[in-house]
């Protein structure tokens, strides 16, 4: 029996609160799919990688922003949230309380913290805004 190929793929969810106002790390997508839209950093789960490296390594690779640890939230997994095929994404959560210096790099053209508040009017990629709203019930 052939099975169908599915990807595993993290995304990290790093809020940051300062000045009593949350905010959330975006990058801006440099490759297709969603060129140019804000996503949260993530990216796909190497070969033999545990799953919260993964998410540490591609937030540190996209925006340079290190943390030693990061909270498992849900995995998302509609065969339809991906257009270049069924991949299942696991969320990560982490809160930070300085606002990190970003340096966008690997698959990000930018990196930006945006306030809760304004995502509202973002046209967000994938379905990174429903991961955002999952996370928010972890503040």
């Amino acid at each position: 029996m052939e099975r169908n190929k599915i990807a595993v793929t993290v995304d990290s969810v790093v809020f940051c609160h300062t000045n009593n106002k949350f905010k959330v790390l975006l990058i801006e997508r440099k490759n297709d799919p969603f060129k140019g839209q804000w996503a949260l950093p993530g990216g796909f789960v190497d070969e033999n990688e545990d799953l919260e490296a993964a998410a540490i390594r591609e937030l540190y690779e996209e925006t340079g922003v290190q943390v030693n640890s990061m909270e498992q939230i849900k995995a998302f997994g509609a065969p339809d949230r991906d257009p270049r095929g069924h991949t299942i994404s696991i969320a990560f959560l982490c809160r930070i309380y300085v606002e990190e210096k970003l340096k966008a790099a690997d698959d990000a053209a930018n990196a930006q913290w945006f306030e809760l508040e304004k995502l509202h009017d973002m046209d967000l990629a994938f379905d990174h805004d429903e991961i955002i709203n999952v996370a928010q019930q972890f503040l």
